[in-house]
């Protein structure tokens, strides 16, 4: 699974070929029908795979430190890698978003599964930054947790497109030092 995740992640659904598959995965053709049905199916299991890991170590960096402030800082921070290859990569998930938008329903509930999840999380380690006077109390935690998740999107769409691992890390930083109290 981890070798088929690593192409669609690459070239996303539509460029990436089932005999990309094959050869990544080291299997026949058959052995891939017989296991997941078809491409299709693969690429669904991958994308909930890759989501369910990754979403697992957004919420760990970003209930990891005491410091709510330096929790989100670590959420954001740790989405960019400092290996070039990998960080050019991207993200799978929003890879997803740009490939298929909101036109592919099994595409679109996967996303529905984390990011209601993520949010809640969010929300709830903003109120209690709010709680301890680490962020800024006028915010709306709600509107606040979409910004943080609008960053997100943006930092890992910026590192597709070439954005150098020190640029984002003092984009993910500013991000942190607006939602500070002032």
């Amino acid at each position: 699974m981890e070798k088929a995740t690593n192409v669609f992640w690459s070239k996303g659904f539509a460029a990436t070929s089932t005999d990309d598959l094959l050869q990544a995965m080291g299997i026949g053709r058959q052995s891939l029908y017989n296991a997941f049905g078809d491409k299709r199916q693969l690429y669904l299991e991958a994308l909930r795979t890759y989501q369910r890991n990754t979403t697992s170590d957004h919420v760990r960096r970003l209930n990891g430190p005491a410091s709510v402030v330096a929790g989100i800082t670590d959420l954001l921070v740790g989405l960019v890698s400092d290996d070039n290859a990998h960080r050019a990569l991207g993200c799978m998930g929003v890879g997803s978003v740009g490939e298929f938008g909101v036109n592919d329903a099994e595409v679109v509930a996967l996303r529905e599964k984390i990011s209601p999840m993520l949010h809640g999380r969010l929300v709830a380690r903003i109120a209690e930054g709010q709680d301890n006077g680490e962020i800024e109390a006028t915010l709306d935690p709600q509107d606040a947790a979409i910004y943080v998740q609008t960053m997100m999107t943006g930092l890992q769409t910026a590192a597709r497109a070439g954005s150098g691992a020190d640029e984002l890390h003092r984009m993910a930083r500013f991000a942190v030092d607006l939602l500070k109290t002032k």
